[in-house]
Protein backbone atom coordinates (compact mmCIF):
# COMPACT_ATOMS: atom_id res chain seq x y z
CA UNK A 1 0.00 0.00 0.00
CA UNK A 2 1.37 3.18 -0.68
CA UNK A 3 0.82 5.02 2.35
CA UNK A 4 2.83 2.43 4.29
CA UNK A 5 6.20 3.83 2.03
CA UNK A 6 5.66 7.65 2.42
CA UNK A 7 4.54 10.31 4.84
CA UNK A 8 2.29 11.65 2.38
CA UNK A 9 -0.85 11.20 2.80
CA UNK A 10 -3.13 8.99 -0.03
CA UNK A 11 -6.69 8.42 -0.37
CA UNK A 12 -8.40 5.55 -1.53
CA UNK A 13 -11.25 6.02 -4.03
CA UNK A 14 -13.17 3.42 -3.88
CA UNK A 15 -14.87 4.12 -7.24
CA UNK A 16 -17.79 1.45 -8.45
CA UNK A 17 -15.97 -1.42 -6.83
CA UNK A 18 -19.25 -2.28 -4.81
CA UNK A 19 -20.82 -2.96 -8.05
CA UNK A 20 -18.64 -5.03 -9.47
CA UNK A 21 -20.76 -5.83 -12.37
CA UNK A 22 -21.63 -2.81 -13.49
CA UNK A 23 -17.93 -1.92 -13.71
CA UNK A 24 -16.99 -2.97 -17.60
CA UNK A 25 -20.17 -1.92 -18.25
CA UNK A 26 -19.66 1.83 -16.73
CA UNK A 27 -16.34 1.79 -18.45
CA UNK A 28 -17.82 1.18 -22.38
CA UNK A 29 -20.22 3.67 -21.17
CA UNK A 30 -18.66 6.49 -19.46
CA UNK A 31 -15.27 6.05 -22.71
CA UNK A 32 -18.01 6.65 -25.20
CA UNK A 33 -19.58 9.39 -23.49
CA UNK A 34 -16.23 11.07 -23.06
CA UNK A 35 -15.18 10.58 -26.81
CA UNK A 36 -18.23 11.96 -28.09
CA UNK A 37 -17.80 15.19 -25.06
CA UNK A 38 -14.34 15.76 -27.02
CA UNK A 39 -15.46 15.37 -30.50
CA UNK A 40 -18.81 17.13 -29.96
CA UNK A 41 -16.98 20.26 -28.13
CA UNK A 42 -14.52 20.28 -30.32
CA UNK A 43 -17.07 20.50 -33.61
CA UNK A 44 -18.93 22.80 -32.01
CA UNK A 45 -16.03 25.47 -31.21
CA UNK A 46 -14.59 24.70 -34.99
CA UNK A 47 -17.69 25.54 -36.74
CA UNK A 48 -17.96 28.56 -34.57
CA UNK A 49 -14.39 29.68 -35.37
CA UNK A 50 -14.13 28.88 -38.77
CA UNK A 51 -17.99 30.09 -40.08
CA UNK A 52 -18.56 33.87 -39.70
CA UNK A 53 -22.05 33.73 -39.84
CA UNK A 54 -21.62 32.50 -36.30
CA UNK A 55 -19.38 34.84 -34.92
CA UNK A 56 -22.51 36.22 -32.74
CA UNK A 57 -22.95 36.52 -28.91
CA UNK A 58 -24.30 33.43 -28.53
CA UNK A 59 -22.08 31.12 -30.16
CA UNK A 60 -19.15 32.86 -28.45
CA UNK A 61 -20.49 31.70 -24.99
CA UNK A 62 -21.25 28.57 -26.53
CA UNK A 63 -17.44 28.36 -27.29
CA UNK A 64 -16.57 28.84 -23.84
CA UNK A 65 -19.27 26.94 -22.20
CA UNK A 66 -17.47 23.95 -24.87
CA UNK A 67 -14.42 24.41 -23.71
CA UNK A 68 -15.69 24.27 -19.93
CA UNK A 69 -17.75 21.10 -20.98
CA UNK A 70 -13.98 19.41 -22.30
CA UNK A 71 -11.93 20.26 -19.63
CA UNK A 72 -14.43 19.61 -16.94
CA UNK A 73 -14.86 15.91 -18.11
CA UNK A 74 -11.05 15.72 -18.62
CA UNK A 75 -10.12 16.26 -14.93
CA UNK A 76 -12.49 13.60 -14.19
CA UNK A 77 -12.92 10.61 -16.56
CA UNK A 78 -9.33 9.47 -17.03
CA UNK A 79 -8.37 8.84 -13.55
CA UNK A 80 -12.15 7.20 -13.62
CA UNK A 81 -11.69 4.78 -16.52
CA UNK A 82 -8.25 3.49 -15.28
CA UNK A 83 -9.97 2.78 -11.52
CA UNK A 84 -13.05 1.11 -13.63
CA UNK A 85 -9.98 -1.41 -14.81
CA UNK A 86 -8.06 -2.22 -11.95
CA UNK A 87 -8.51 -1.85 -8.33
CA UNK A 88 -9.50 0.87 -6.16
CA UNK A 89 -7.20 4.18 -7.49
CA UNK A 90 -4.56 5.50 -4.35
CA UNK A 91 -3.94 9.20 -5.03
CA UNK A 92 -1.81 11.15 -2.65
CA UNK A 93 -3.05 14.29 -0.90
CA UNK A 94 -1.46 16.68 -3.33
CA UNK A 95 -2.84 15.04 -6.39
CA UNK A 96 -6.52 14.74 -4.81
CA UNK A 97 -6.53 18.37 -4.28
CA UNK A 98 -5.29 19.28 -7.40
CA UNK A 99 -7.97 17.15 -9.07
CA UNK A 100 -10.67 18.80 -6.99
CA UNK A 101 -9.05 22.40 -7.30
CA UNK A 102 -9.95 21.73 -11.62
CA UNK A 103 -13.44 20.15 -11.67
CA UNK A 104 -14.51 22.84 -8.71
CA UNK A 105 -13.11 25.80 -11.20
CA UNK A 106 -14.38 24.27 -14.32
CA UNK A 107 -18.16 23.31 -12.61
CA UNK A 108 -17.97 26.83 -10.77
CA UNK A 109 -17.18 28.89 -14.13
CA UNK A 110 -20.01 26.58 -16.16
CA UNK A 111 -22.50 28.09 -13.15
CA UNK A 112 -21.18 31.68 -13.95
CA UNK A 113 -21.14 30.55 -17.59
CA UNK A 114 -25.26 29.59 -17.64
CA UNK A 115 -26.55 32.29 -16.03
CA UNK A 116 -24.31 34.95 -18.71
CA UNK A 117 -26.15 32.91 -21.43
CA UNK A 118 -29.16 33.62 -19.82
CA UNK A 119 -28.98 36.88 -19.89
CA UNK A 120 -27.62 37.08 -23.54
CA UNK A 121 -30.82 35.28 -24.43
CA UNK A 122 -33.06 37.33 -22.31
CA UNK A 123 -31.38 40.74 -24.28
CA UNK A 124 -31.81 39.25 -27.76
CA UNK A 125 -35.51 38.49 -26.85
CA UNK A 126 -37.03 41.73 -24.99
CA UNK A 127 -34.77 44.14 -27.07
CA UNK A 128 -34.15 42.94 -30.16
CA UNK A 129 -33.67 46.18 -31.87
CA UNK A 130 -31.36 47.56 -28.94
CA UNK A 131 -29.26 44.01 -28.93
CA UNK A 132 -26.75 44.36 -31.08
CA UNK A 133 -25.56 47.36 -28.96
CA UNK A 134 -26.04 46.14 -25.68
CA UNK A 135 -24.23 42.64 -26.49
CA UNK A 136 -21.17 44.39 -27.88
CA UNK A 137 -17.73 42.04 -28.13
CA UNK A 138 -16.31 43.62 -25.61
CA UNK A 139 -19.00 43.29 -23.28
CA UNK A 140 -19.03 39.60 -24.13
CA UNK A 141 -15.35 39.44 -23.31
CA UNK A 142 -15.56 40.55 -20.08
CA UNK A 143 -18.37 38.56 -19.14
CA UNK A 144 -16.98 35.14 -20.29
CA UNK A 145 -13.68 36.67 -18.47
CA UNK A 146 -15.75 37.21 -15.34
CA UNK A 147 -17.48 33.64 -15.67
CA UNK A 148 -13.72 32.07 -15.12
CA UNK A 149 -12.06 34.47 -12.94
CA UNK A 150 -15.13 34.16 -11.03
CA UNK A 151 -14.97 30.06 -11.42
CA UNK A 152 -10.91 30.01 -10.29
CA UNK A 153 -11.63 32.07 -7.06
CA UNK A 154 -14.17 29.98 -5.99
CA UNK A 155 -12.48 26.90 -6.46
CA UNK A 156 -9.15 28.51 -4.91
CA UNK A 157 -10.80 29.89 -1.97
CA UNK A 158 -12.19 26.36 -1.30
CA UNK A 159 -9.52 24.18 -2.26
CA UNK A 160 -7.21 26.07 0.58
CA UNK A 161 -9.62 25.84 3.09
CA UNK A 162 -10.01 22.42 2.61
CA UNK A 163 -6.10 21.95 2.42
CA UNK A 164 -5.39 23.89 5.63
CA UNK A 165 -7.69 21.43 7.55
CA UNK A 166 -6.18 17.66 8.69
CA UNK A 167 -8.53 14.81 6.90
CA UNK A 168 -9.10 11.73 9.16
CA UNK A 169 -8.09 8.60 8.65
CA UNK A 170 -9.15 6.41 7.71
CA UNK A 171 -8.84 8.08 3.78
CA UNK A 172 -11.62 5.87 1.92
CA UNK A 173 -13.70 7.82 -0.43
CA UNK A 174 -16.70 5.69 -1.32
CA UNK A 175 -16.58 7.89 -4.81
CA UNK A 176 -14.77 8.01 -8.12
CA UNK A 177 -13.19 11.56 -7.85
CA UNK A 178 -11.84 13.98 -5.07
CA UNK A 179 -15.02 15.60 -4.62
CA UNK A 180 -15.58 18.65 -2.15
CA UNK A 181 -18.69 16.81 -0.12
CA UNK A 182 -17.07 13.48 0.06
CA UNK A 183 -14.04 15.05 0.82
CA UNK A 184 -15.41 17.32 3.54
CA UNK A 185 -16.99 14.05 5.43
CA UNK A 186 -12.88 13.23 6.41
CA UNK A 187 -12.30 16.50 7.94
CA UNK A 188 -11.40 16.57 11.48
CA UNK A 189 -10.53 18.75 14.27
CA UNK A 190 -12.15 21.21 16.70
CA UNK A 191 -13.04 23.70 13.67
CA UNK A 192 -14.36 21.71 11.48
CA UNK A 193 -18.29 23.08 11.80
CA UNK A 194 -16.65 26.35 11.09
CA UNK A 195 -14.86 25.72 7.73
CA UNK A 196 -18.03 23.27 6.66
CA UNK A 197 -20.13 26.51 7.51
CA UNK A 198 -17.93 28.67 5.72
CA UNK A 199 -17.51 26.34 2.26
CA UNK A 200 -21.50 26.20 2.35
CA UNK A 201 -21.70 29.64 2.08
CA UNK A 202 -19.67 29.55 -0.76
CA UNK A 203 -21.33 26.91 -2.70
CA UNK A 204 -24.61 28.88 -2.02
CA UNK A 205 -23.25 31.87 -3.86
CA UNK A 206 -21.86 30.03 -6.58
CA UNK A 207 -24.90 28.23 -7.01
CA UNK A 208 -28.17 29.78 -5.68
CA UNK A 209 -27.29 33.60 -7.30
CA UNK A 210 -26.57 32.37 -11.35
CA UNK A 211 -29.34 30.28 -10.39
CA UNK A 212 -30.96 33.69 -9.40
CA UNK A 213 -29.83 35.41 -12.80
CA UNK A 214 -31.53 32.52 -14.45
CA UNK A 215 -34.85 32.60 -13.34
CA UNK A 216 -35.13 36.33 -13.62
CA UNK A 217 -33.59 35.84 -16.87
CA UNK A 218 -36.49 33.51 -18.06
CA UNK A 219 -39.17 35.23 -16.50
CA UNK A 220 -38.45 38.48 -18.52
CA UNK A 221 -37.76 36.01 -21.28
CA UNK A 222 -41.33 34.89 -20.16
CA UNK A 223 -43.19 37.77 -20.44
CA UNK A 224 -42.21 38.81 -23.43
CA UNK A 225 -43.16 35.84 -25.23
CA UNK A 226 -46.28 36.46 -23.73
CA UNK A 227 -46.54 39.92 -24.89
CA UNK A 228 -45.50 38.61 -28.72
CA UNK A 229 -48.39 38.86 -31.16
CA UNK A 230 -46.67 36.69 -34.01
CA UNK A 231 -47.03 33.36 -33.51
CA UNK A 232 -43.41 33.03 -35.43
CA UNK A 233 -42.00 35.22 -33.18
CA UNK A 234 -43.19 33.35 -29.84
CA UNK A 235 -41.02 29.97 -32.02
CA UNK A 236 -38.27 31.37 -32.58
CA UNK A 237 -38.11 32.92 -29.19
CA UNK A 238 -38.79 29.43 -27.68
CA UNK A 239 -36.25 27.79 -29.90
CA UNK A 240 -33.67 30.21 -28.99
CA UNK A 241 -34.23 29.22 -25.20
CA UNK A 242 -35.32 25.80 -25.11
CA UNK A 243 -31.46 24.44 -25.52
CA UNK A 244 -29.97 26.69 -23.03
CA UNK A 245 -33.10 26.17 -20.70
CA UNK A 246 -32.68 22.37 -21.01
CA UNK A 247 -28.62 22.49 -20.39
CA UNK A 248 -29.52 24.57 -17.18
CA UNK A 249 -32.05 22.17 -15.77
CA UNK A 250 -29.41 18.99 -16.32
CA UNK A 251 -26.40 20.42 -15.00
CA UNK A 252 -27.73 22.48 -12.12
CA UNK A 253 -30.23 19.87 -11.14
CA UNK A 254 -27.62 17.20 -10.18
CA UNK A 255 -24.98 20.09 -9.07
CA UNK A 256 -27.28 21.79 -6.64
CA UNK A 257 -28.05 17.85 -5.53
CA UNK A 258 -24.76 17.23 -4.77
CA UNK A 259 -23.20 20.95 -3.44
CA UNK A 260 -26.30 22.21 -0.89
CA UNK A 261 -26.39 18.82 1.18
CA UNK A 262 -25.34 19.26 4.79
CA UNK A 263 -22.19 17.35 4.88
CA UNK A 264 -23.70 14.72 7.72
CA UNK A 265 -26.81 13.49 5.50
CA UNK A 266 -24.18 13.51 1.93
CA UNK A 267 -24.67 9.67 1.04
CA UNK A 268 -21.78 8.88 -1.07
CA UNK A 269 -23.19 6.03 -2.53
CA UNK A 270 -25.99 7.85 -4.01
CA UNK A 271 -23.87 10.93 -4.57
CA UNK A 272 -21.42 9.15 -7.03
CA UNK A 273 -23.88 8.10 -9.39
CA UNK A 274 -25.31 11.78 -9.63
CA UNK A 275 -21.77 13.39 -10.00
CA UNK A 276 -21.58 11.08 -12.70
CA UNK A 277 -24.37 12.36 -14.17
CA UNK A 278 -22.98 16.02 -14.78
CA UNK A 279 -19.55 15.32 -15.27
CA UNK A 280 -19.64 12.63 -17.52
CA UNK A 281 -22.91 12.40 -19.29
CA UNK A 282 -23.99 16.20 -18.92
CA UNK A 283 -21.16 17.73 -20.94
CA UNK A 284 -21.91 14.75 -23.69
CA UNK A 285 -25.24 15.70 -24.37
CA UNK A 286 -24.67 19.48 -24.23
CA UNK A 287 -22.86 19.40 -28.47
CA UNK A 288 -26.07 17.36 -29.15
CA UNK A 289 -28.77 19.54 -27.38
CA UNK A 290 -27.34 23.16 -28.79
CA UNK A 291 -27.20 21.74 -32.39
CA UNK A 292 -29.61 19.16 -32.83
CA UNK A 293 -32.51 21.43 -33.75
CA UNK A 294 -29.99 24.40 -34.36
CA UNK A 295 -30.43 25.39 -38.07
CA UNK A 296 -27.38 27.62 -38.30
CA UNK A 297 -25.01 25.18 -36.96
CA UNK A 298 -26.14 22.50 -39.55
CA UNK A 299 -25.78 25.43 -42.01
CA UNK A 300 -22.21 25.84 -40.70
CA UNK A 301 -21.36 21.96 -40.75
CA UNK A 302 -22.95 21.64 -44.35
CA UNK A 303 -20.58 24.69 -45.46
CA UNK A 304 -17.56 23.05 -43.68
CA UNK A 305 -17.88 19.44 -45.17
CA UNK A 306 -18.75 21.09 -48.68
CA UNK A 307 -15.61 23.06 -48.70
CA UNK A 308 -13.43 20.44 -47.57
CA UNK A 309 -14.83 17.92 -50.30
CA UNK A 310 -14.08 20.96 -52.88
CA UNK A 311 -10.64 20.83 -51.40
CA UNK A 312 -10.21 17.40 -52.00
CA UNK A 313 -11.42 17.69 -55.30
CA UNK A 314 -9.07 19.77 -56.70
CA UNK A 315 -6.45 18.07 -55.14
Amino acid sequence: MKGNHSTEQHFLLLGFSDWPSLQQILFVLILLCYLLTLAGNSALVLLAVRDPRLHTPMYYFLCHLALVDAGFTTSVVPPLLVNLQGPPLWLPRGGCMAQLYASLALGSTECVLLAVMALDRAAAVCHPLRYPALASPRLCSALAGASWLGGLTNSAAQTALLAARPLCAPHRLDHFICELPALLQLACGGARENVERQMFAARVVILLVPSTVILASYGAVGRAVWAMRSGGGRRKAVGTCGSHLTAVCLFYGSAIYTYLQPTHSYNQGRGKFVSLFYTVVTPALNPLIYTLRNKEVKGAARRLLGSLGRGRTRQ
